[in-house]
């Protein structure tokens, strides 16, 4: 930070990230207590992906309170924390949820390994979980880093699992996988749903999957977004992940001049950063 401004929250050279989500105007329920990430009205405007402009510039202008202070160790890596804002929420949601129970959540398996679902992983080790994690690839950087948690790596099919899980994450967004954990998820259970995607069909009758999902008291909710709250959370699990293991996130760093080149995935991309300036 340049220029904390009037602000006795801040300090000239703190890092900091900008919280993408502004409430509505109106502004709803939600919005109106500070949980703009449940806005009711669809009203809200996020930095960048709704109605109002993005952070790509070498300084920027943000509001004192929606600026959240990174641990300076983490030095590039703070382009970690608004993915994992989105787990600090589901795993509230998956602890709140939980609570209408009495056993806790030990158990958790999360769908698919990209960055959110890595960190993910991440975050519900760093809370003592027995992790389990799944996707296609059976070699390579990702399965490697889901070892290094601690964690155990499965690939195939979500009924493949040997175990029902106390929790499911779901990262994917793919029909077949949704509705694969559905089946598997154990009784009393929580699906979180994270990720987002279009189409795509299961095989599985509607009323079958609610069947079950009834007489096993399953839980099925969704997380999106999320509230100053969750950021700070998040920036509390940064600072105690380890740093070796984050900065493998990172698999390319492209100046703006080479922007075109940032959207081509390659097989062992995870995280890729367009770096304005060395931090």
């Amino acid at each position: 930070m340049a220029d904390p401004g009037p602000s006795g929250g801040l300090k000239k050279g703190d890092l900091v990230v900008g919280i993408v989500r502004r409430p509505d105007p109106v502004p709803c329920p939600n919005c109106a207590v500070g949980e703009w990430d449940m806005c009711r009205n669809g009203q809200y405007t996020e930095q960048g992906i709704k109605e109002i402009h993005g952070f790509m510039s070498k300084r920027w202008r943000i509001e004192p309170e929606y600026a959240v202070t990174v641990d300076p160790s983490l030095r590039i890596l703070g382009v970690l924390l608004e993915p994992m804002t989105v787990i600090a929420k589901a795993l509230e949601q998956v602890v709140m949820v939980g609570r209408r129970s009495f056993c806790e959540a030990e158990t958790v398996l999360v769908t698919g390994e990209g960055p959110i679902g890595l960190l993910a992983a991440c975050g519900a080790r760093l809370f003592g979980k027995e992790v389990h994690v799944l996707d296609r690839v059976e070699t390579g950087p990702k399965p490697d880093l889901v070892r290094a948690l601690g964690a155990t790596y499965h690939s195939g099919s979500v009924l493949d699992v040997p175990l029902d899980p106390d929790a499911i994450i779901e990262c994917t967004g793919v029909g077949a996988v949704i509705a694969d954990s559905f089946q598997k998820i154990g009784s009393g259970g929580v699906v979180c749903l994270t990720g987002v995607r279009q189409g795509g069909r299961s095989g599985y009758g509607v009323a079958d999957v609610s069947a079950k999902v009834v007489l096993r008291n399953n839980v099925i909710v969704g997380s999106v977004n999320a509230n100053k709250r969750h950021w700070y959370k998040a920036s509390q699990a940064l600072a105690w992940a380890d740093r070796a293991w984050l900065s493998r996130l990172i698999t390319r760093r492209e100046k703006p001049k080479d922007f075109g080149k940032t959207p081509e995935r390659t097989p062992d991309d995870i995280k890729v950063v367009l770096q304005l300036s060395e931090v």
